[in-house]
């Protein structure tokens, strides 16, 4: 655990008893600071309360009197589309509102520091799409040299539930525009940003909203080096603010779709090929084409994201490239879960939005694709092209067949995981991929993509056996 420093002996409110709320409350009690938790779910107060914390309704009149700040969960809105009334409360009163990463950026260097040969540094990654890979493959290199690290944030551990860095460590955080956007605090050493497509837009009141949650990774001061995906106009413009002329190396630039050039530093994919220029010199090179851990284009700007982040932090290409061999990828995210007659069966339950989806079908040929579930704000607009290789669709969810009426491919209504899988088992032909690639959320049927990834994964195993 990381102890808050900071607030020894003030009054702090935590808003939300999940995992990242009881973390706040129980790293709040280690520094010294008297905290008193609420959460609307009577099982979420109940936990606290066996932990010995006080729940106080914070909705109550005065509940927020001498309350010195209000920590928030992620899933609690505190702007769009309308404030929690907590949160709005807190806002009337002048109490300042903050989250865990806030707490935790404030918090994490100590006065051991001072004895320590090599600073830990923190790596801190955001973008719509690939940042869990992104952030896992990072991970993954360090603990490939050798380099003591951790991995937290939206995955893995929750950042206070972090053990204290050592000598020379790395901690890699995952951040998501709800934390971004909140965080009172924000200083990673490094900070990359992979890509922007539309997401959460009722969260931020649109994409100028939402960009800008992510853009406050890199306006707090700066971090000492800027990794930037430039595929999209909101990457070049990122890129262009954080750069103080064209030779600032500060900020490497990375793209999966076009070859870079200038005497800055840059990072791309052509071909399934890394590159990575420096002054205008080629200084490293990579064949990613044979990779099982990161198939596709998109998978390809996650390993330029990775390689750049590990290659600010010093290490060599031909390190980092070994350490790509061995990366097995992330569960529920072009994971192979298993291969059958010339038939491989792909999990990428986490393809939850329309751009994402349409990177996983580009990663693949000859395509039996499962699809559906909850849609989101926009329909499956931007599908249409991504299609070409999928050879028929098999659609789930309970709006399964208004889902199957907007593909332009071949598609089957089965409404249920069970009868997808079994389905595209059945008419699989050598050669042939059964991909889960949603497009859509999972709330429908499942508790989350984790439960959907899952359920895929046994009914692969089922149908095998059968």
């Amino acid at each position: 655990m990381i102890p808050v420093q900071g607030l020894e002996g003030a009054r702090v409110a935590v808003l939300g008893l999940g995992r990242s709320g009881l973390s706040a409350a129980r790293a709040l009690q280690a520094g010294g600071a008297k905290v008193s938790c609420w959460d609307d779910d009577p099982a979420a107060r109940a936990r606290a309360e066996r932990e010995g914390f006080a729940c106080v309704d914070l909705n109550s009149p005065g509940a927020l009197d001498k309350i010195t700040r209000l920590i928030v969960s992620p899933g609690i809105p505190h702007l769009y589309p309308t404030p929690n009334p907590v949160v709005a409360a807190a806002l009337d009163a002048g109490v300042p509102v903050d989250n865990d990463i806030g707490l935790f950026f404030q918090s994490f260097a100590t006065l051991a520091w001072d004895h320590y040969d090599v600073a830990p540094r923190v790596v801190a990654v955001t973008g719509s799409n690939g940042k869990s890979t992104t952030s896992a493959l990072i991970h993954h290199i360090l603990e490939h040299v050798g380099r003591p690290c951790q991995l937290a944030g939206n995955i893995g551990r929750g950042v206070l539930d972090l053990d204290p860095a050592v000598d020379g460590e790395v901690v890699v955080l995952e951040l998501s525009s709800y934390q971004t956007e909140l965080a009172r605090a924000l200083t990673p050493d490094v900070a990359v940003f992979t890509n922007l497509s539309p997401d959460h837009l009722d969260r931020h009141a649109g994409m100028g909203g939402y960009y800008a949650a992510k853009r406050r990774l890199f306006s707090e001061g700066g971090p000492d080096r800027a990794v930037i995906g430039v595929d999209e106009a909101e990457g070049r413009f990122l890129a262009g603010q954080m750069s103080e002329g064209p030779s600032d190396d500060r900020v490497i630039r990375i793209s999966a779709e076009t070859k870079l050039s200038g005497p800055g530093w840059q990072v791309f994919a052509k071909k399934g090929f890394l590159s990575e220029y420096r002054r205008g010199k080629q200084v490293g090179s990579i064949d990613l084409r044979s990779i099982q851990g990161l198939p596709g284009a998109h998978n390809h700007q996650n390993a330029c994201a990775a390689y750049a982040a590990c290659r600010a932090l010093g290490l060599a290409p031909r390190v980092i490239e070994a350490a790509f061999h061995s990366f097995g990828g992330l569960p529920h995210r072009s994971q192979t879960v298993a291969e059958a007659n010339g038939v491989r069966y792909v999990n990428d339950s986490k393809a939850t939005n329309v751009d994402s989806a349409a990177k996983a079908l580009a990663a693949f040929r000859n395509i039996r694709w499962i699809c559906g579930g909850l849609e989101k704000e926009g329909g499956l607009k931007g599908l249409a092209e991504a299609q070409g290789a999928v050879r028929k669709a098999y659609v789930i969810g309970r709006e399964a067949a208004h889902f199957a009426m907007q593909l332009t491919t071949e598609a089957e209504v089965c409404g249920t995981m069970e009868k997808a899988v079994a389905r595209a088992a059945a008419e699989a032909e050598e050669g042939d991929v059964v991909l889960l690639a949603p497009a859509a959320a999972s709330f429908d049927q499942y508790d989350n993509f984790e439960r959907r990834g899952e359920d895929f994964v046994a009914q692969v195993q089922k149908a095998l056996a059968e």
